[in-house]
């Protein structure tokens, strides 16, 4: 875990906001609800929209949200599916109480 790198992700208000609407989903993405589902994350169109950004600055956050090992991704088809990983947010805490 880079702490350099998963802080940086951390220090952009945008970045944050994607994280706490994936965190829950049904609440911020109800449309894709409808289709899908979110067994594989929420589409990066919904997340673009929801932004209100252009793609490639949504791409690029979700990027550096990646490397520093945030979110995990799934491609299906054409379509990138994002979602949180939890697993790295339990490390996050642990570190932050142990050594911050």
């Amino acid at each position: 875990m880079d702490q350099v790198e998963i802080f940086k992700a951390l220090s952009n208000k945008t970045r944050l906001q994607i994280l706490a609407w994936l965190k829950e989903p049904e609440i911020y993405f109800p449309g894709q609800l409808e289709h899908t589902g979110f067994e594989d994350g929420v589409c990066v169109g919904q997340i673009q929209q929801k932004a209100g950004l252009t793609q490639s600055t949504v791409s690029e956050y979700l990027a550096l949200l990646q490397r520093a090992g945030l979110v995990q991704s799934t491609r299906k088809g054409q379509w990138t599916y994002y979602r949180r990983n939890e697993a790295a947010f339990e490390q996050l805490s642990k570190l932050i109480l142990s050594e911050v």
